[in-house]
């Protein structure tokens, strides 16, 4: 409500009201302790697509993301499955990156001597995801390149001070920043 009050630019007021839609049944069940929801939004470089983003976080000793849901206005649509795609994609590489990625150091040297010493982020972790795309008749094409990368980690970081009540301000979220910003 706050963000759609100080915003002018309608399309974007569309894609935040938009997710808030699609995820407004689940948003509307009870909340528990450790529980939360964050939206995160941007227009891609303020010129590109509109991408909101909308983020359901469990955190018990870690954080467990449960559902997104995203709405993107790229204009004109040329591949909706290209496009679809390329969204998700996008979901899940700032989970990865907003949850688990960090370059361990040794000194001055990488510590990771392969993927396998690297965090990311798992076919298991993976939430129930939902995009919808918004299709304004007559809009020239925007792109969909990078839309959700942002307002991914923007969701994610909301929804967990939604569920503890602080704010963590170091990524990525790992057990340890979040304990430090709880005590």
């Amino acid at each position: 409500v706050f963000r759609l009050a100080h915003l002018e630019d309608e399309r974007a007021k569309t894609v935040i009201e938009a997710v808030d839609d699609c995820a407004g049944s689940w948003r509307a069940q009870a909340s528990e302790p450790g529980i939360g929801w964050g939206l995160g939004f941007a227009r891609y470089k303020n010129t590109a697509g509109y991408c909101a983003v909308m983020a359901r976080v469990e955190i018990d000793q870690e954080i467990r993301v449960t559902d997104v849901y995203a709405a993107a206005d790229i204009g004109e649509v040329i591949s909706r499955d290209g496009a679809l795609n390329q969204i998700e994609g996008g979901i899940l590489q700032s989970m990865s990156w907003t949850l688990k990625e960090a370059a361990r150091l040794e000194g001055s040297q990488v510590a990771a001597e392969s993927w396998l010493d690297y965090p990311i982020l798992k076919f298991s972790d993976v939430p129930n995801l939902s995009v919808r795309l918004l299709e304004p008749p007559d809009e020239p094409p925007l792109g969909c390149g990078e839309i959700s990368q942002g307002p991914t980690a923007a969701a994610l970081g909301n929804a967990v001070r939604s569920a503890l009540g602080v704010t963590v301000r170091d990524l990525p979220l790992t057990r340890d920043r979040v304990m430090q910003a709880l005590f």
